[in-house]
């Protein structure tokens, strides 16, 4: 079940969940309007490769606005960092804003219970597009759970509130002397 805008307030009042610098006006029937921040990274490297760290540049996003174009990948992050140790938080770019052929995530929207932080966003364009800092560009809405659950622990991203590029590598690497287990598949070639 979906919490509606009225009951995200009465969460937030209640402390169980937590946005930073809440504002009424950003409040909807069943979410909560997040802002763009001034900053953006994008990646340097012409390929990029999973098992390892990747290079980032860091723009800013003058009050005048950026123009964004096609075909390059920018990460950027909310103004509002978010927690509940409740709920399911999940996030969606604003219809006003997909109209403009703006996505803001490529496949990262679902958040886990006990995430604390900024969120992310992977901001792809389909049409040049002047883009301004501190707009509402995305929503934030909260999901019930049924069951018992395990709250959200990772090292990789919990409590950062800057631009976090890809921590994939970190998967690769060895955990609690365990390496990761590969598997190699054999592959028939068709001529």
């Amino acid at each position: 079940m979906i919490l509606s805008g009225l009951e995200i307030k009465k969460q937030i009042e209640a402390g169980n969940i937590y946005i930073d610098d809440f504002s009424d006006r950003q409040l909807g029937p069943n979410s909560y309007n997040l802002r763009l921040h001034n900053e953006l990274l994008v990646y340097t490297d012409g390929v990029l490769d999973m098992k390892h760290p990747n290079e980032t540049r860091r723009i800013l996003i003058p009050e005048e606005g950026l123009i964004l174009v096609p075909g390059t990948l920018y990460l950027a992050r909310t103004v509002e960092r978010t927690a509940t140790d409740k709920y399911i938080p999940m996030i969606e770019g604003r219809s006003s804003v997909g109209r403009l052929g703006i996505s803001t995530h490529a496949s990262a929207g679902f958040g886990d219970i006990g995430f604390n932080g900024t969120w992310t966003f992977q901001l792809q364009v389909t049409h040049p597009i002047r883009v301004y800092p501190f707009v509402e560009i995305a929503h934030i809405y909260f999901h019930t759970i049924e069951g018992e659950f395990i709250k959200y622990k990772s090292k990789k991203y919990q409590g950062r509130t800057e631009i976090c590029p890809s921590l994939l590598y970190k998967d690769f690497e060895v955990s609690e002397g365990f390496p990761l287990v590969q598997t190699t598949i054999p592959v028939e070639v068709f001529i």
